[in-house]
């Protein structure tokens, strides 16, 4: 270990020291606050139009800008908290989001705000994958469990209450700002975050004595921008022909990109992701696990939305109203999700699955004069399946990933989940759009958009099943093997869910890890 790694690792508390949770609360600020952000505006559009004289194509790069921003940067992101320390660079996302929701809601025309918008989601990306990347090595055993079931109900309350929050503050109107107190509201709980990230988060870091990969970050930033983006961007335009050659070219680009990282690994240099990391079974198959839940999830919220607020009229913030048994839903799930079974791996989106099956059922029968009020049971069911998912996945995916890589890891895991987003919304929108043209139902749109996105739960939990090939033989899912640090005969419970003692495959991990309890 070099002295400057040594250092930064002294930085943290001894085990056992300063064991509460405030690192936890501070982090989850950030990743609420950024998830809430990405949809908060959709809510805002139409206010925007009015306000700014925002044609529809701007109003639509107001969204896509952060979220293009946002998914892009993210490996490159988690690979700078892994070289220059991740509260450091946590913190300067931070700061840089606050200036940019400073500049959004001050924004005078669209040009501005547009602008605005891509500095939020390059501050995003800059701070989310230092979220997981922090927690992975502040926590361990079952407190490690615990902070990442708390990431998965920040995360999803955030979206699950996006738009309700979104109408809430538009509809009070708060000293006449309108929709620009979307924005403004970020500045307080930011500013709060940032003063209380010296004092509660710990630094981390990878490799201190590595180099950041610059042509590995631009291959693979420009490679997810052609992916992203016409995935955000064609289902509004129908599918122009630039979005298909955009696409096209994301293919070689990634290639390119791998091919570069592999190179650097064979002579000994430092990718900007760590290619041996996908070697790992619970990795590489848990985030094409993470994609397909992703998928799922993201277009749900798209596609009841849109079918809420133009099939049936309904206000943003009556709109908003519909998602709340969603989050009740989600909430208890969360609460429970650590007391499940390893064995019940799979069982959340198998649930999800079946509450978008009685949503789309319930809408038929109900018909098109009957009041939505009789689907709340379904979206409890659906919410009840997200809140068993998000954060116990997500540690799964991470639990046998080594602490000097956590970042980078996190900003892939955290690229699947925006990817998949994207990805949902345009098969949803491929579905959708063309019945409701057909049709001029929107029922029958909806019902049919869902279709897929019970496919996408169903491979989910297949594939959550698949991570580990010792659950088959009777071993709990995400139990570290044999021997390993922080394994049940260490202390873990094996039960307490994803990550619970799970911190098998680090054996490069030095003895006085910085952790805290």
């Amino acid at each position: 270990m070099t002295t400057e790694a040594a250092k930064d690792r002294n930085t943290a508390p001894p085990p056992g020291a300063g064991a509460t949770w405030g690192t936890l609360f501070v982090v989850l600020v950030g990743a609420f606050i950024t998830v809430l952000d990405y949809f908060i505006v959709n809510v805002a559009v139409p206010s925007v139009q009015s306000d700014l004289g925002a044609t529809a194509s701007q109003s639509q790069l107001v969204i896509v800008g952060y979220g293009v921003a946002f998914t892009a940067g993210m490996i490159t992101g988690g690979r700078l908290g892994d070289l220059y320390g991740r509260r450091r660079m946590y913190s300067l996302g931070l700061a840089l989001f606050t200036l940019a929701s400073l500049a959004c809601g001050l924004a005078p025309d669209p040009e501005t705000l547009i602008a605005a918008r891509i500095a939020q989601g390059i501050a995003a990306a800059l701070l989310v994958p230092q979220v997981l990347g922090i927690l992975s090595s502040t926590y361990e055993g079952e407190r490690r469990g615990k902070a990442f079931n708390a990431y998965g109900l920040a995360v999803g309350m955030a979206g699950v209450f996006g738009q309700l929050v979104g109408g809430l503050l538009i509809s009070s109107d708060i000293a006449g700002l309108g929709w620009r107190t979307i924005f403004l509201i970020n500045l307080p709980v930011c500013l709060v975050a940032l003063v209380c990230t010296r004092k509660y988060v710990p630094e981390s870091r990878g490799d201190s004595t590595a180099r950041l990969d610059v042509l590995g970050a631009i291959l693979v930033t420009v490679a997810l921008v052609a992916v992203v983006l016409p995935l955000v961007h064609g289902h509004e335009h129908n599918w122009p022909a630039w979005g298909w050659v955009v696409l096209a070219a994301s293919v070689p680009l990634l290639l390119l990109f791998v091919a570069h990282q592999r190179r650097l690994s064979s002579t000994g240099r430092s990718p900007l992701i760590e290619l041996a990391l996908f070697r790992e079974r619970s990795f590489s198959v848990g985030l094409l696990a993470m994609v397909t839940y992703f998928m799922a999830m993201g277009s749900f919220f798209f596609l009841l939305a849109y079918f809420l607020q133009q099939g049936r009229g309904y206000s943003p913030l009556e709109s908003g109203l519909i998602f709340f048994p969603l989050g009740v839903g989600y909430f208890g799930a969360t609460m429970l999700s650590g007391r499940l079974s390893p064995r019940a791996n799979g069982l959340g989106p198998a649930t999800l699955g079946v509450g978008y099956a009685l949503l789309g059922t319930m809408v038929l029968l109900l018909g098109e004069g009957t009041s939505v009020v009789w689907t709340v049971p379904a979206l409890i069911v659906a919410g009840l399946g997200m809140g068993m998912t998000t954060g116990p996945l997500t540690g799964a995916v991470l639990a046998g990933v080594s602490e000097r890589h956590a970042a980078s890891a996190s900003g892939a895991v955290n690229t699947m989940q925006e990817g998949g987003a994207a990805l949902g919304v345009a098969i949803a929108g491929t579905v959708f759009f063309p019945v409701l043209t057909r049709s001029d139902s929107f029922d029958q749109a909806f019902v049919l958009g869902l279709a897929p996105l019970v496919v996408f739960c169903a491979a989910a939990a297949a594939l959550w099943r698949g991570m580990h090939p010792a659950s088959a033989e009777g071993g709990a899912a995400g139990e570290p093997p044999s021997g390993a640090e922080g394994g049940p005969e260490a202390g873990g419970t094996g039960a307490d869910g994803p990550g619970t003692g799970a911190e098998g495959g680090e054996n490069d991990r030095p003895a006085a890890r910085e952790t805290v309890g």
